[in-house]
């Protein structure tokens, strides 16, 4: 079996080759790259014993290429740039000047809070590229753990032991009625009385669901299975154009219904003795590696303050 001995062509061997046609000899070729005359020579030698042919014709008028030369000399030219491509490419990803940063989010803070949030770091980080999924919280976990994407922000504490979670944003879940609802401009009212209600809810696996669940759990008084659920949704919007258009009430994010509440299309009732808050999470896995641009992304978030509390 012949043993290929191109493979053995060094980069430095394809500096020598390129210094040498610049310059015209191997003085001024060893003078460029601060080597010896000898040490130009011998690298010279190394790529020819490698190929097994000439690349350089050596005469009283100086040096020239030989056919292989030439077509080596191009390629050491591609070679060289595309090094030096990846240095720069690299530089600049450790001096945080850009990258693509995937997210998986949770409906609420990829509806609500992300957008604007990214509106404002856009305007000092533009060469930061970022990517959102939107899903409920489970399966935003599931594409942090599946490395579909690179963070998660969800509305639960993962009890996954390979997540980190770093607790951000609070939330707030409220009762909201709509406009003219019996109860619009009552100062509370009690969990029985809710049981009476047309209730909209949020699928399974949604957060905020299961926010509700635990905080009527805490109560000891009423369960979940006791509402009147007239309707079981995918999304905030879904929901909140629901109780708009009159089909029940529902509880949902202060975040969701923020400008629904300013403007008077809807309305937030208290529930005596049920106060529903919670955390939103950054998520990660453990063994993530993360860049700079990453961090800078992340410091951001967790200083950020959305509205609606």
């Amino acid at each position: 079996m012949t043993t290929d001995h191109f493979i053995n062509i060094t980069l430095q061997q394809m500096e020598v080759l390129i210094s040498l046609v610049e310059e015209g000899s191997f003085s001024l070729a060893a003078r460029k790259m601060t080597l010896t005359q000898p040490a130009i020579t011998k690298n010279i030698k190394n790529v020819e014993d490698s190929l097994g042919v000439s690349v350089v014709n050596r005469n009283n008028a100086g040096i020239s290429l030989t056919p292989e030369g030439k077509i080596l000399y191009d390629y050491a030219l591609r070679m060289i740039q595309l090094r030096d491509e990846a240095k720069t490419k690299i530089i600049k990803l450790h001096e945080n000047t850009g990258g693509n940063i995937y997210i998986g989010a949770s409906t609420i803070p990829a509806t609500y809070i992300l957008p604007r949030a990214l509106s404002e770091f856009k305007k000092k980080h533009s060469d930061i590229r970022i990517h959102i999924k939107t899903a409920d919280s489970n399966e935003a976990m599931n594409m942090v753990l599946d490395n579909e994407v690179e963070i998660g922000v969800i509305g639960m504490k993962p009890l996954n032991k390979k997540l980190m979670a770093e607790p951000m944003w609070k939330d707030r879940l409220i009762l909201a009625v709509p406009k003219l609802h019996p109860w619009y401009k009552k100062k509370s009212i009690t969990l029985p009385e809710l049981l009476n209600e047309q209730f909209v809810i949020r699928e399974k696996g949604s957060a905020t669901r299961e926010l509700l669940e635990s905080c009527l759990k805490e109560a000891k008084s009423i369960s979940l299975s006791q509402f009147n659920i007239c309707s079981e949704l995918g999304s905030s919007e879904a929901i909140k154009e629901a109780v708009i258009a009159g089909l029940g009430v529902s509880v949902i994010s202060i975040h969701a219904v923020e400008r629904e509440l300013s403007q008077g299309l809807l309305f937030e009732i208290p529930i005596s003795g049920l106060t529903m808050e919670r955390n939103f999470y950054l998520i990660y896995k453990r063994q993530f590696d993360f860049l700079p641009f990453h961090k800078t992304f992340m410091n951001f978030l967790t200083y950020y303050i959305p509205g609606g509390l």
